[in-house]
């Protein structure tokens, strides 16, 4: 029996909620994340009551500008936002003021890495554009609550081109699209709060056929997780239904967490189902070039710009400076500790990525929110790295000072942390631990070389971490090769 090899058609839509002080049509506040009360954040504008007038918000088309022109698209001088008829229960109005043939951004595009092969791949995107999100529904029991504290909140909805063809592939594509959005300020990328959703459209045709199969949306996907997830088990449900010979559907479809699986929600609605026209209460918007300049001055430098800078002024290969530069505020700091630090870069990069980054994760500590000074912890590394302490005290004191912030030479003197490198007391300790264990030290000196590590360990214990390794290691061999 022949296997057919299909190959999965993936194209992702973003929605980004945008850090605005206020809502996309009204002077109601855009912080809904925050633990409020429901339905305390609304007015007649954004719970859609009769003759209320939007009015539209400046800063939300700015940023949308900004991140336009971060993903290489075209700004149009020309916005108009429509009316995009439905109706559902969080959908206050029986519409959503939304773009679509007129969008703030369009034709752009995106390099991503495909992780598995190392290569370069482009996405093309094929629009950007504003709109408002929707109230958020709740289900308890029987009942279905809603809040419209989030209903109208300034949404960018960032469109790609079916351009991908791996579950990898839409990571990589998603993770950057957070990184970029991210480093402009525009959102938070707090998906745990639902500001940054995904919507995976997805089908699958034979390996090497040119035409486009019918497709499902994936609906609602609020992390990375429930993306690769939700759309490898989409792949697969297709692959299997073309095998046994059946059609896929074109339909919306849910993610069950739970359950691992897909699940139909609705047919997938067309552009003409939404019964699109112009929104009478806002004209058109003509975005000037001079106001386009304006906000490209803005532009802060990109995770790939970055990218490219470490690895030259550095020497850090492409792996390690992505794993500084996912995030700003780390890729700053970094920075920072370098200009501060005698240390070796490498040096630094090292423990960035490893303790620091364990501390930061066990902790559950914000990004954005370290606790720690680039000052204190330059000063940390430089005391490591000319051996005034070792590397179990400068642990130890890194514990510290994410918990104090503490100066690093205070929290020194108050423990007593100093690295004690003197070789008399060490030889001197070094022969009464020997003394005390002839028979491993038999044992050693009988070819059981393993045991070294179990003397460096036993001085390490008397010290109580406060040894030099490098010196214990020089005298411990010595002292061994004259009792041989």
């Amino acid at each position: 029996m022949n296997t057919i090899k299909y190959e999965p058609i993936i194209g992702l839509e973003i929605h980004a909620e945008l850090l605005t002080i206020t809502k996309m049509f009204c002077g109601c506040s855009a912080d809904h994340s925050s633990l409020l009360e429901p339905n305390t954040l609304i007015c007649p504008v954004c719970t859609g009551l009769p003759g209320a007038m939007p009015v539209l918000n400046k800063k939300a088309v700015e940023q949308s500008i900004l991140v336009g022109l971060a993903l290489n698209c075209t700004i149009n001088e020309v916005n108009i936002f429509a009316r995009k008829n439905y109706f559902y229960p969080d959908l206050p109005k029986g519409y959503q003021i939304s773009q679509y043939d007129h969008p703030v951004a369009s034709d752009g595009w995106l390099d991503i890495l495909d992780e598995n092969e190392g290569t370069r791949q482009r996405v093309r995107i094929r629009r950007a554009h504003l709109e408002e999100d929707t109230a958020k529904l709740m289900h308890k029991g029987n009942f279905a609550l809603i809040d419209f504290n989030r209903a109208g909140v300034p949404l960018l909805e960032i469109v790609s081109e079916p351009d991908m063809h791996s579950v990898q592939a839409i990571l990589s594509y998603a993770n950057k699209i957070r990184a970029i959005l991210r480093y402009l300020g525009v959102n938070s990328g707090d998906m745990e709060k639902g500001v940054l959703r995904f919507e995976a459209n997805i089908s699958v045709r034979p390996l090497g056929s040119q035409e486009l199969n019918t497709r499902t949306e994936i609906k609602n996907l609020n992390s990375f997780r429930s993306l690769t997830q939700a759309s490898s088990y989409e792949i697969n449900r297709q692959i299997d239904l073309y095998n046994n010979g059946l059609d896929v559907n074109l339909e919306t479809l849910g993610w069950d967490e739970v359950k691992g699986e897909t699940y139909s929600q609705r047919g997938k609605e067309e552009a003409h189902d939404y019964r699109y026209f112009p929104e009478p209460d806002i004209p058109p918007i003509l975005v000037d070039r001079s106001w386009v300049q304006t906000i490209s001055s803005q532009l802060p430098e990109l995770p790939d710009a970055k990218n490219k800078r470490f690895m030259e002024e550095y020497g850090l290969s492409l792996q390690e400076v992505r794993s500084l530069t996912y995030e700003k505020e780390f890729a700053d700091f970094f920075e920072k500790v370098v200009t501060l630090s005698s240390s070796p870069t490498k040096m630094i990069y090292n423990w960035l990525t490893g303790e620091f980054t364990r501390q930061i994760n066990e902790r559950n500590i914000d990004i954005q929110k370290i606790p720690v000074t680039p000052e204190n912890f330059a000063q940390l590394l430089d005391l490591f790295s000319s051996r005034v302490i070792n590397d179990f005290t400068a642990k130890e004191i890194l514990v510290e000072i994410f918990i104090s912030n503490k100066n690093v030479r205070d929290i020194i003197s108050e423990k007593g942390l100093l690295q004690i490198s003197d070789e008399n007391y060490l030889t001197d300790l070094i022969n009464r631990i020997l003394s005390e264990n002839p028979d491993p030290v038999k044992q050693y000196l009988a070819g059981k070389e393993s045991l070294f590590q179990w003397f460096m360990g036993q001085v390490s214990r008397e010290t109580k971490g406060k040894s030099d390794p490098q010196v214990v290691r020089q005298l411990l061999q010595k002292i061994l090769k004259n009792n041989n």
